[in-house]
């Protein structure tokens, strides 16, 4: 008889930060992980794939729009600049890392599809 293993939040959320790290090659889209500090009401960290080098990197953000506008309606500035906080081959090891700097810093998360030809900062 096989064991049911109980429910584990920090297993699930891994996993789906992971899955969300994604690059379909033939759609060029990505998706792309943020971590949304809601004291300051701004992106912090941002995770995606990079087809160039094929890894998947987390940039830390250094600057941002002028205020989180009411026409967005997404709550939060956006990053307009960034530096790379770090680089790993698998999405499973960035979102071990996502996961830890959401609990770090209590961060939230957001999630967007990119495409190729967007501007990723």
């Amino acid at each position: 008889m096989a064991t049911i293993k109980s429910f584990n939040i920090e297993h699930f959320t891994r996993t789906l930060l992971a899955e969300t790290l994604f690059y379909d090659e033939e759609y060029g889209a990505i998706g792309s992980v943020s971590l949304i500090d809601r004291n300051a009401e701004r992106e912090r960290f941002i995770a995606s794939f990079m087809p160039e080098d094929g890894s998947f990197v987390i940039e830390e953000a250094t600057e941002w729009e002028n205020a989180a506008s009411e026409e967005d309606d997404i709550g939060y500035a956006l990053a307009v600049d960034s530096t790379e906080h770090a680089a790993f081959d698998t999405p499973e090891e960035a979102a071990e890392a996502l996961l830890g700097l959401a609990t770090q810093y209590n961060l939230m998360p957001s999630i967007t599809l990119l495409f190729e030809e967007d501007e990723v900062i």
